[in-house]
């Protein structure tokens, strides 16, 4: 079986290319990136640092180039003849999206387009290729969602509230087009909050975990930063999201559109609390920042998988406060130890 993971760089597609090496052994994988492994792995930052001591993507075949060019699209979907694609390359930062709206826009709606066209190209041409396409949304599709509204089903009203969430509802409607159009096999997933090792710190509880590390190191003085945190969030280990994923592949209907979610919302103090009673440091406080409050913000925000758990059986195995919190706070301590 061949499998091809656009984004394979980023925080999901490389926690997915470590679980397929794996789990499946005899899967040959394929990644899809703006930049080639070698170009990637030769910088130095944290992130980086902490992917170049995994040795997952040695095993797998790197292709760099850009969704947004269609003619390497269909190249790539021509020679690899993928039988699963993970659509995971995106610009996935709801924060981001408001500064370059534009871009964000252009990025991920032209990329899935030419996604799908080039498969659907290959397809015509092709005797008895048929993909499954495995499509990563986000819970920033539903937005505004009211308390009455909780937990969040796949049948709730969308209300975006940031360019990337209407462009991960453009994408949704895209992949929903090409199954009922061209009958290309895809299956959409709106994942809630993704965390674990290696998550980039402007997301929240990495941010957080960052900074505790950085006190304990020395670098940074004993105060925390932070924005709102009352807002509650349905938290999932990355680990988690990405078997999540390849069950969708496995076993999702073509056309439908699943939740991937834990459905337990955590505030970000609750949040906070936690990686402050694992911290080694008892004299920090915490300072509010108002360049870390969001334009809009939603109150609260979990979701209902239930749907999902009864097509692939799929079950959350690790503890997002137990677990996942103490991973990522070690993660961070790895790569500023390192760089001292």
């Amino acid at each position: 079986m061949k499998v091809l993971i656009t984004g394979i760089y980023g925080f999901v597609g490389w926690t997915l290319a470590d679980y397929l090496t794996r789990t499946f052994p005899a899967v040959e994988l394929f990644g899809l990136s703006r930049q080639s492994q070698s170009t990637r792995l030769a910088s130095s930052s944290p992130m980086d640092e902490a992917k170049r001591a995994k040795p997952t993507l040695r095993q797998a075949g790197s292709l760099a180039g850009d969704t947004s060019d269609f003619d390497f699209v269909l190249k790539v979907i021509d020679e690899v003849r993928p039988d699963k694609i993970f659509h995971l390359a995106a610009h996935s930062s709801v924060t981001g999206s408001w500064q370059t709206p534009a871009e964000t826009l252009r990025n991920n709606i032209l990329g899935q387009c030419n996604l799908l066209e080039a498969v659907r190209t290959v397809r015509d041409g092709t005797r008895g290729y048929d993909p499954a396409v495995l499509i990563a949304g986000s819970s920033e599709e539903y937005g505004l969602v009211a308390a009455d509204e909780l937990p969040i089903k796949e049948t709730a009203v969308l209300r975006p509230l940031s360019p990337y969430g209407v462009s991960k509802v453009c994408q949704g409607l895209l992949g929903f087009q090409y199954w009922q159009v061209h009958r290309i096999r895809t299956i959409r997933s709106r994942a809630f909050n993704l965390s674990g090792p290696w998550r980039d710190e402007q997301y929240v509880d990495s941010n957080f975990a960052k900074q505790i590390a950085a006190i304990e190191a020395g670098t940074q003085p004993p105060v925390i930063r932070v924005g709102n945190l009352d807002a509650k969030r349905d938290f999932t280990d990355v680990r988690d999201a990405v078997r999540a994923y390849w069950l969708a592949a496995e076993r999702g209907l073509p056309g439908e559109v699943y939740n991937i979610c834990r459905g337990q919302a955590r505030s970000v103090r609750e949040i906070l609390e936690t990686l402050l009673k694992l911290s080694r440091r008892a004299d920090i406080t915490i300072e509010q920042d108002p360049t870390r409050l969001r334009p809009s913000e939603v109150p609260c925000v979990v979701g209902d998988s239930s749907k999902f758990r009864q097509q692939t059986g799929w079950q959350p195995e690790f503890d997002y406060l137990l677990q996942t919190l103490p991973d990522l706070l070690n993660f961070w301590r790895d790569q500023l130890t390192k760089k001292r």
